[in-house]
């Protein structure tokens, strides 16, 4: 069994500050940590990719947040 490692050093600055952001304005009340705890990895495999990658996957990096949680904080804004 190998185990896929993202070395964080490579991602965009400002990635976690964002997610923070995100959460805090679409999910107040909830505790952040605990919601984006099991979802972090997805955030930092997207955040890892090129900018050409994720417009093959049509989203910007600003939209990765939503992406990884649309299912459970839709977007109201």
């Amino acid at each position: 069994m190998t185990a896929d490692i993202v070395h964080t050093r490579f991602l965009p600055a400002g990635w976690r500050r964002d997610l923070d952001l995100f959460l805090t304005e679409r999910a107040p009340g909830m505790n952040g940590y605990m919601l984006s705890r099991r979802r972090i990895d997805s955030v930092m495999r997207l955040q890892a990719l090129s900018d050409r990658d994720l417009a093959a996957m049509g989203l910007q990096r600003a939209d990765i947040p939503a992406f990884v949680f649309e299912d459970v904080l839709p977007d109201q804004l």
